[in-house]
């Protein structure tokens, strides 16, 4: 896979050795608090995870975002056509997830054109992302409610699109 950069990131491809950094991310509960998961309690959840990184599906695209040499998040399409992009909290604010996934999008845009239009999911208390995605070309397409049981609460969804 290609590795991607931007003025202030690097996203590459996850390797094994990533591990540490991976759990670092995952594991931390303001990151985690809108993911489809709570935050991983050991290593070898992440472990799990990490291989789908690692070792992707034919219709995932997925990079670690990388600044100054250190892990810092994740963007990319676990499955195409839905993206998505996760970044440890000291890192918010900054305009790396925008910066990541800009790169993310030129780079489907570039190497699938088979894939029309982007699609993503939030939890509509998650207004950053909301804002980011806004900002990104995503129009709200419709929302459900009651779509993910995170822990013991259900949570809804906000879905938007991004034609090509």
């Amino acid at each position: 896979m290609t590795v991607l950069r931007t003025p202030r990131l690097i996203l590459r491809p996850a390797k094994w050795d990533d591990l540490a950094a991976a759990h670092r991310l995952f594991s931390n509960p303001a990151a985690m608090r809108y993911w489809s998961r709570p935050e991983h309690e050991t290593l070898e959840e992440t472990r799990h995870w990490l291989r789908f990184l690692v070792e992707p599906a034919p219709d995932s695209v997925d990079f670690l975002i990388e600044k100054d040499g250190v892990v810092i998040g994740k963007a990319g399409a676990w499955r195409l056509p839905e993206v998505g992009f996760l970044l440890y909290p000291d890192h918010w604010g900054q305009g790396l997830a925008r910066e990541a996934m800009e790169a993310v999008i030129a780079y489907l845009a570039q190497t699938r054109p088979e894939v029309t239009a982007l699609i993503a999911e939030v939890d509509p208390r998650n207004a950053a992302s909301l804002r980011l995605l806004g900002r990104l070309g995503f129009v709200e397409t419709h929302r459900a409610e009651r779509t993910l049981l995170w822990r013991d609460e259900w949570c809804d969804s906000v879905y938007l699109r991004r034609d090509s």
